[in-house]
């Protein structure tokens, strides 16, 4: 039963290895490309606005058509735009190319949610949710010790070629196991495509947007904007940051497995888990005080310890969402969580990167640590029962958000 889903790791890990290139060689890059800070977060900005566009989109596509087929056209698209980087100069190519990107990974974390409901039982789902997703950070995870010393060798642009080869081997793996016995048969659908979008109006929508959006935050931070900040703040070297940029990865991994078996412990069966979302919003907030030291070690440290409770935010968001939303929209569940998250990058790196130009350091960490705040006061209202008598027959929960 763990076939699919390990194999849906794979294609995050592999959408994280294509995303992380342009972050792990972003030093080399932008003095090779004279582009500025704030010209490379624009590009990263271009990622995320259609990324925020196609997760929804995506997630009711293969809802729809079926993870075989939507799958293997998403993972066609990405590896075409990572290869496209390899013959880039400036800001306007970067940014059409991680648009691309963005379209085509849309697809990814939809596809894992989807396929962790396809081939387990409920009660080990929000663990295989946690499997597929987990493949985001090992790709971060190993992407700058395998790629730098790559890049130094053969250059950078080679770094991005490598991406669409590995992009083949996994969309052939794919078709072998995108079926049955590893996943269930899906039933025909009939009549013409019809994309299900959220609706707007609904609470349950603006539920998964708060808690995903703005308490996965930290998460890009890690992956766009560490590697600045070590270079250009606490003097690391490009080869310097091969050997340590794996390291705050290490949290995200282990935050997806160990807040996936809290999420199956303790909230398997609750729509509204107060006490979790307060630890993790308790949590969020060491990250403040990143710039009151000098350490690298320490730096790192906090890039570790942000990006694990980040995790806590994601999995527990998707938790909520799978079970105030019908199973037969779990991809579009998945879709609004990523969705949000990149609708959030697409206006704070900008911002950030402009602070990082001017060495504003201290206001990016501060607001980094606070933003998860706002988003669980959100989501506390958000989800809150309505009316006394809304327990009856159903959760209060459910048919509060549902209004």
């Amino acid at each position: 039963m763990w076939v699919a889903p390990t194999t849906m790791m794979l294609c995050t890990l592999l959408g994280y290895i294509d995303r992380q290139v342009l972050a792990a060689l972003s030093p080399t890059i932008l003095s090779e490309t004279h582009m500025s800070q704030y010209e490379y977060t624009l590009a990263v900005s271009a990622f995320s606005i259609v990324y925020t566009i196609m997760n929804p989109v995506f997630g009711s596509f293969l809802d729809y058509i079926g993870l075989r087929r939507g799958m293997a056209i998403a993972v066609l698209i990405w590896t075409v735009a990572s290869v496209s980087h390899a013959g880039l100069n400036g800001l306007i190519g970067f940014a059409m190319a991680r648009a691309l990107l963005g379209f085509g990974e849309g697809a990814a974390f939809p596809g894992a949610l989807r396929t962790a409901a396809e081939a387990l039982p409920v009660n080990k789902q929000s663990r295989g949710m946690a499997l597929g997703y987990s493949g985001a950070s090992l790709g971060a995870l190993i992407t700058p010790p395998i790629i730098i010393p790559i890049a130094q060798r053969y250059g950078w642009r080679f770094a991005f070629l490598l991406t669409g080869f590995l992009g083949v081997l996994w969309l052939a793996l794919w078709w072998r196991v995108a079926r049955p016995p590893f996943l269930h048969k899906q039933s025909e659908n009939r009549g013409p495509l019809k994309i299900q979008w959220p609706d707007l109006r609904e609470r349950r929508v603006w539920i998964i947007v708060s808690s995903f959006g703005l308490g996965g935050l930290a998460l890009g931070v890690a992956a766009y904007l560490s590697p600045l900040y070590l270079n250009r703040a606490l003097g690391l070297s490009q080869a310097d940051l091969g050997h340590v940029l794996w390291i705050p990865m290490v949290g995200w991994e282990a935050g997806y497995f160990f807040w996936g078996w809290v999420a199956d412990r303790f909230a398997a069966n609750q729509d509204r888990p107060v006490r979790i979302f307060v630890l993790l919003t308790i949590l969020s907030l060491p990250t403040a005080f990143m710039t009151l030291t000098h350490s690298w070690v320490v730096a790192i440290a906090l890039f570790t310890w942000s990006t694990f409770i980040a995790d806590g935010f994601v999995v527990m968001s998707l938790r909520v969402g799978s079970r105030i939303f019908p199973p037969d929209r779990i991809g579009m569940v998945a879709g609004i969580g990523s969705g949000s998250w990149g609708a959030v990058q697409a206006v704070i790196q900008p911002v950030y990167g402009a602070w990082f130009d001017r060495q504003w350091y201290a206001a990016t960490f501060i607001s980094m640590s606070l933003l998860p705040l706002v988003g669980t006061l959100l989501w506390l209202w958000l989800s809150r029962p309505q009316t006394p008598s809304a327990s009856a027959g159903t959760s209060s929960t459910v048919r509060a958000v549902r209004g």
